[in-house]
């Protein structure tokens, strides 16, 4: 069995080499180069461009603004698998260039040039005019009556609320000797910063255009280019090489329709558009702030008698990937600590700042800073044990949400706080940190998180597999899941062989994806990739599998019931005899005179079903309070994500989680002027992301739970390690300084507003 072993990467040797080629390694040198020209309000309209000085300089192909759109084809821009119901479709609202622009940095204009000096300096000598209209940077003010509106189809810029309702919140509240515990929480704007920045390039060939691009969903992308250019998706062939990381920003189509469009206005010549990292911090995708309004009330016994939410979603300019995110988080907030007695009120609001997508967590991770700071409080209000007061109330074994149907089939969160707690000495430190005096004081903090992999029932999950049999018993893998960098191809190679029964290294997995020939799929995001992949890839090995001893049978004479593969050999179950190499039978195959097979398996797998995944986070910390520091001393993270198929990938997808965490909850923030709404820190100088400097032993634990739902018993952990860091980190710092952070990250400025009002400095 390869499945649980940590087996190297299939990708390894190419990538500690430098021989992966990515999308700018692909792109031939003939490219003209293309860059956009962004708004410089923040709301308004373009009234002209003065294109005269720009055009003259030497090696401009031709400058294109958003006035020379004769057709205008809105379309969406989130990936999402596309739905024939008009009431499931995301919103298009985006064209390639616009004349409307509602945030700084809007697309409004884009030159092609030769190279990218002449285009460059194109840009700079575009002048252009403006009505400017007023803005709304905040995302409660948008919401009030005469708040700038950004588009005319939703009042009060609201673009949805939901709501969820359990039980009787108002005749609850009656209830006699309750604690009132209420507390509002905010998560900023953040980046996802990748290493390769977004980039594509375009070329026509015959009447089709072809695109080349860095993104997690190359099928999307393709319907998405067809909507934008108005033209049938068959036209279209999208190729994604490697890709440098996408955390979800990737996750939405970007400048690919902008790209082929351009190529469209040159002649069919090949475009090349690379956004300089400026630009991705504005002219990509963020992650949402949310804005979170909690009040629980509390028995002295410790239980809930009624929780009510408030969210508000910051979604920017355009709708991008909507109200998922936020309501996802939501929905989190009645299972995570399941009580009788719910009100929950969600809203995703448009302000005139860069658009908010996906973005590792999908909104888990906002809702848990919320979630677990407030946790936190009420364990403090009533003088309860922070962690009791979790096992108390946390979502038991046996839980069954009745939208997903998901179940909580073990008891992982207490076992992965007790492999939490032991890995990091939680016991002894917990009562040696407690009352503190002094200006450097040392905590530790815990948080739980909740995440589901995948996303059906809310939407279309469903995974295709292809295999080839080769001449010497190897075999091709085609997936239309994306490899993006977390190791999704050596899971993949290391499921087909067991399912086949070949050694692993003779799974030749088909890494970067094809439109014209890769088998379908919804790609990379939701932490779906190996639980939904698992499912097409063995219904698909089985095929093959199948056909292969049907040919043995013709071989050997044994009937197909005494036939099996193993090690890449055709051997006789009844006495382990190997008839023959997989290799032999392969070769006869494709070249016997008498019977022909060219051997292969093709299906597709529609998955109706949903897993829970839980962990837990707990930080160590050292803070420095008259110089409002925090220093994050340890971490540990525990996942229960199912069996592991690659225990290294795994753990490293933990730590990478584990780092985006840390910048989250302690340095990362978007910085936005108010009297303009200018982007002011939109560089890896001034976003404080965080390093290698920033960051203690990271360590991961694992709680193995086979899911019952899986093909492999595994389920989501891509997105699950970012949930829960950031309120962990808070947590300990509560525990320092008995001082609860509201606000998001824990930088010092956010701490000495936070000590400033405790009155502890």
């Amino acid at each position: 069995m390869y499945t649980g072993q940590s087996v190297k990467r299939v990708d390894a040797l190419d990538k500690v080499t430098g021989r992966t080629r990515y999308t700018d390694d692909l792109c031939d040198r003939k490219a003209y180069i293309a860059r956009v020209l962004h708004s410089t309000v923040a709301n308004g309209k373009v009234l002209s461009f003065d294109l005269s000085e720009a055009e003259k300089v030497p090696g401009v192909v031709k400058i294109l603004t958003c006035f020379d759109l004769k057709e205008k084809h809105y379309f969406p821009t989130a990936g999402h698998p596309w739905s024939t119901d008009p009431s499931h479709q995301d919103v298009a609202d985006r064209l390639v260039l616009t004349d409307r622009v509602r945030f700084y940095g809007d697309d409004i204009a884009a030159v092609v040039a030769e190279d990218e000096v002449a285009a460059a300096q194109a840009l700079r000598l575009i002048r252009v005019e403006y009505e400017e209209y007023p803005f709304v940077l905040d995302v409660q003010k948008a919401m009030e009556d005469g708040a700038p509106q950004l588009h005319e189809n939703y009042p009060n810029n609201i673009l949805k609320h939901t709501t969820i309702r359990q039980g009787d919140y108002e005749k609850a509240v009656q209830e006699p000797g309750l604690v009132k515990v209420e507390g509002w929480y905010e998560t900023p704007v953040v980046q996802h910063c990748h290493i390769e920045n977004f980039i594509c390039f375009a070329e026509k060939e015959g009447d089709r255009i072809n695109v080349v691009t860095s993104t997690q969903i190359p099928h999307i992308v393709r319907r998405i280019v067809g909507q934008a250019l108005g033209i049938d998706w068959g036209l279209i062939r999208v190729v994604k090489p490697y890709i440098g990381g996408g955390f979800g920003n990737k996750q939405d189509v970007l400048y690919e329709p902008l790209c082929a469009w351009l190529c469209l206005q040159v002649g069919g010549h090949l475009v090349k558009l690379d956004v300089p990292r400026e630009e991705t911090f504005v002219c990509n995708r963020t992650r949402h702030s949310i804005r979170n309004h909690i009040i629980s009330w509390v028995r002295p016994d410790g239980t809930y008698a009624a929780r009510k939410l408030e969210a508000f979603s910051d979604q920017g300019a355009y709708a991008s990937h909507g109200h998922s995110i936020c309501a996802k988080g939501a929905g989190a907030f009645p299972q995570l600590y399941p009580c009788p007695n719910v009100e929950v009120d969600a809203y995703t609001v448009f302000t005139n700042k860069p658009v908010a997508g996906a973005m590792r967590g999908y909104g888990i991770p906002q809702a848990m800073w919320a979630v677990e700071s407030h946790t936190e409080d009420v364990a403090a209000a009533i003088g309860a044990d922070p962690l009791a007061f979790r096992r108390q109330n946390l979502m038991p074994v046996g839980y069954v949400d009745g939208f997903s149907k998901n179940e909580n089939y073990y008891d992982s969160f207490n076992q992965c706080l007790e492999k939490a707690m032991k890995a990091i000495d939680y016991e002894r430190k917990e009562k040696e940190y407690r009352n503190q005096t002094g200006d450097i004081r040392r905590g530790i903090g815990m948080a739980v998180f909740w995440y589901n992999t995948a996303v059906w029932p809310i939407s279309l999950e469903s995974t295709s597999c292809r295999m080839v049999l080769n001449q010497d018993g190897s075999f091709q893998l085609q997936m239309g899941e994306t490899e993006i960098g977390q190791g999704a191809d050596t899971a993949f190679a290391q499921m087909a062989a067991d399912v086949v029964g070949v050694p692993v290294d003779r799974v030749h997995v088909v890494s970067c994806q094809d439109t014209d020939v890769a088998p379908f799929g919804t790609s990379a995001y939701a932490s779906r990739q190996t639980y939904i992949a698992g499912f097409s890839i063995r219904q698909t090995g089985l095929m093959l599998k199948e056909k292969i001893l049907d040919y043995a049978h013709e071989l050997t004479r044994m009937p197909v019931f005494n036939l099996d593969i193993r090690e890449g050999n055709i051997v006789r179950t009844t006495d382990g005899r190997v008839m023959m190499t997989l290799g032999e039978l392969a070769t006869e195959a494709l070249y016997s005179l008498t019977d022909s097979r060219h051997i292969t398996a093709e299906s597709t797998y529609q998955v109706k079903s949903n897993a829970y995944s839980f962990g837990c986070t707990i930080a160590e910390v050292e803070v420095d309070i008259p110089m409002c520091r925090a220093k994050l001393l340890n971490v540990v993270n525990c996942h229960d994500a199912g069996k592991l198929i690659n225990p290294a990938l795994a753990e490293a997808q933990v730590h990478g989680g584990m780092s985006m965490g840390i910048g989250f909850g302690m340095s990362e923030k978007l910085l936005f002027d108010e009297k303009t709404g200018r982007p002011l820190n939109n560089n890896l100088l001034d976003y404080k992301l965080s390093t290698f400097l920033d960051h203690p032993t990271l360590q991961a634990e694992f709680v193995e739970n086979p899911e019952p739902t899986s093909a492999f018993g595994t389920k989501g952990l891509g997105e699950p390690p970012a949930c829960s860091v950031a309120p962990a980190i808070r947590n300990a710092i509560f525990h320092a300084t008995g001082v609860g952070l509201r606000d998001a990250p824990a930088n010092p400025h956010n701490l000495f507003k936070a000590f400033k009002e405790a009155g502890i400095i």
